[in-house]
């Protein structure tokens, strides 16, 4: 009897220790991954929260698309851009997607997807300011520009040529408030960023054409979750090809 017990416990112990191995992924048997996904907190239209307070925007939407295209699961930090690079450089975090610039300079420090969109820098003005028109403008006065952006990289190109010096903020809003407030006459803005918060009654208006820029891309750590970035680019390909990824374009951006 007392043998009978013993291999019955036996028994149990190897089923228990299967089952452990199949909900970790062993034996086999592919588990979900997960993943900490940081990103900003405004830069709308990619990232922002709506009046319920959810978090919602291009990046936003096409990263659940991916994912859900893809098989895997993840966090989402919505911890501002400086914040979000700081999370990816520190480990905290497994990728970013932030309406991030691919750039040669962020190359040496972080592996890019493919590009998800093309974006451009503008210059906006006061909606009631009628005295800037061109760069030339900005002469001997205060420009506000987001940290780490590339409207910010793109200002501080032409500061020394135009002559003007440079405010910086880590929020958009806060930007677009130093400009109303006419403490800076004009701020550089990422082309869609800017012409969303327009139509959305920002109290600027956009004074010159769009300066090209760098596409955006989703961002890992160099050499590392190489996983993760291949999924992100099998998955975009497949929300290109189905039509996914343009719908998701279309709720946000409008040409006319």
């Amino acid at each position: 009897m007392k043998k009978r017990i013993i291999t019955l416990l036996l028994a149990c112990a190897v089923l228990l220790a299967a089952a452990s191995n199949v909900w970790a992924g062993g034996s086999g048997q592919k588990k979900e991954k997960g993943f900490i996904i940081a990103t900003d907190t405004t830069f709308a239209p990619f990232e922002f929260q709506n009046a319920q307070g959810q978090y919602v925007g291009i990046d936003i939407e096409l990263l659940a698309a991916i994912a859900e295209n893809q098989g895997f699961a993840y966090d989402l930090k919505p911890l501002g851009f400086s914040a979000a690079v700081a999370a990816l450089e520190s480990s905290q975090a497994d990728g970013v997607i932030a309406g991030m610039s691919i750039t040669d300079q962020r190359k040496e420090k972080y592996d890019f997807s493919a590009p998800y969109y093309d974006s451009g820098v503008v210059m906006a003005i006061r909606a009631t300011d009628d005295t800037i028109k061109s760069y030339e403008d900005l002469r001997g006065k205060r420009v506000a520009v987001k940290t780490g952006t590339e409207g910010a990289t793109f200002a501080e190109g032409i500061r020394a040529q135009y002559g003007f010096t440079l405010v910086y903020f880590d929020e958009s809003p806060f930007m677009y408030e130093e400009v109303k407030a006419g403490n800076s006459v004009a701020c550089f803005e990422d082309y869609p960023v800017m012409g969303y918060g327009i139509s959305q009654g920002n109290g600027l208006k956009m004074v010159t054409g769009m300066e090209r820029g760098s596409s955006y891309g989703f961002a890992v750590l160099k050499g590392k979750n190489q996983e993760l970035l291949r999924m992100f680019d099998d998955g975009l390909v497949n929300l290109r090809n189905n039509g996914t990824y343009q719908e998701i374009l279309d709720r946000y951006i409008k040409t006319e």
